[in-house]
């Protein structure tokens, strides 16, 4: 649905000064606060005018609005009617008048007593081998967080006695205050409770271990199964290990950070290994049968062809890394690395020369014989 214009909102023209729109938003205010006007559709259109206030009140925003329209201000003005007023020039001043505070406390006639929250997410950080990674494993991990004290099972007061009602706000964690406004008449807003910070209660003789907080710090030993196929990065959710929920709320997740340690021969590409090969250029020239090494520490047979070439690539289905929560596993990827040697003793260099003339008087292989004429235009 698209909006409407701002300043059809108010109901000013294009050319109203600051003091029309102030004038405008606290009579539109008036008529439609949800604590005021209780028609179902109040709220929204309370909304509607707080955010159209709270661009045309804005000299940036009010000339992006005039150029370009809603596109303009988009996401400018998306604090709602409940946000903090702080940031939008004296919007934050006509909501103290008008209501005592509201917006800055949470709002006329919100209960004050604590909602029930969901505790915080804690992170632990683990290191495994590379073939862990790839075959999964088990570690304990000593987890601190907030528990409810065992002494006082959480109600925060020394057993056997139990926190009692606040007389203060009669249990119901706020304070009414009736205030007298020229606009409104009598206005009744709500705060916390001070007497007992808007729970509700308050305890009269405090746990001697948990000093009524209620909470105490504990180290927990966790077993944590890490499956096969997991990498280097992984995040692992434990649902509700995390700290404890506030006010009745469920606990929140403990999240294992996985860190792999890198391996000497084989070098992980999501679930294949990949293994550089070298060759002597004896085995390259003439073929050979590799052993290669298995992440399961055997052994398994490679071929290698007459005539192989540094570059070229072989592949050994089903050797790599178990798929993460999946069946089968990827492949080993071969690379082959053709070494000239560095180093030769007298003998070895006779034998290069004896094949070196072998090749003819050039000293090229036959088949390498086209690209040298071409090149030198023999």
């Amino acid at each position: 649905m698209d909006k409407r214009d701002y300043y059809e909102v108010l109901g000013v023209p294009r050319t109203a000064d600051k003091e029309q729109l102030k004038k405008a938003f606290r009579r539109l205010a008036q008529q439609y606060h949800p604590d005021i006007n209780k028609s179902p559709d109040a709220e929204a259109q309370f909304k509607e005018i707080n955010e159209a206030y709270q661009v045309l009140s804005d000299d940036q925003k009010r000339a992006a609005y005039d150029r370009y329209g809603h596109a303009g201000v988009q996401g400018a003005a998306g604090a709602g009617a409940y946000g903090d007023m702080g940031g939008f020039g004296d919007l934050g001043s006509i909501f103290e008048e008008l209501f005592g505070g509201f917006g800055r406390t949470g709002g006329a006639g919100a209960s004050g007593r604590r909602q029930a929250r969901r505790g915080a997410d804690l992170r632990a950080d683990v290191k495994i081998s590379f073939e862990e990674a790839a075959f999964g494993a088990e570690r304990e991990l000593e987890i601190p967080r907030m528990e409810a004290c065992d002494r006082c099972k959480g109600s925060g007061a020394e057993p056997p006695t139990q926190p009692v009602t606040c007389h203060t706000c009669n249990g119901s964690g706020e304070v009414k205050r009736r205030q007298q406004s020229p606009l409104f008449g009598t206005v009744i807003t709500s705060t916390p409770c001070s007497a007992c910070g808007g729970t509700g209660e308050v305890i009269p003789s405090p746990c001697q271990k948990c000093a009524g907080r209620k909470y105490i710090r504990i180290t927990r030993k966790l077993n944590v199964k890490i499956p096969a196929g997991v990498d280097d990065g992984t995040r692992i959710r434990l649902v509700g290990e995390g700290e404890v929920g506030q006010a009745g709320g469920p606990p929140g997740n403990l999240y294992v950070v996985v860190a792999v340690e890198p391996h000497p021969i084989f070098v992980r590409n999501q679930s294949d290994l990949v293994l550089e090969l070298p060759l002597n250029v004896a085995q390259a020239a003439l073929g050979a049968t590799i052993k290669l090494p298995t992440l399961e520490g055997g052994q398994d047979e490679l071929e290698i062809p007459a005539g192989t070439q540094t570059g070229a690539q072989f592949k050994k289905r089903g050797l790599g890394v178990p798929h993460l929560q999946r069946n089968g596993r990827g492949d080993m990827v071969i690379n082959v690395r053709v070494v000239v040697p560095t180093k030769l003793n007298n003998d070895q260099k006779e034998l290069f020369r004896q094949l070196a003339r072998s090749f003819g008087d050039s000293g090229v292989p036959e088949q390498s014989k086209g690209f040298f004429d071409r090149l030198f235009g023999a």
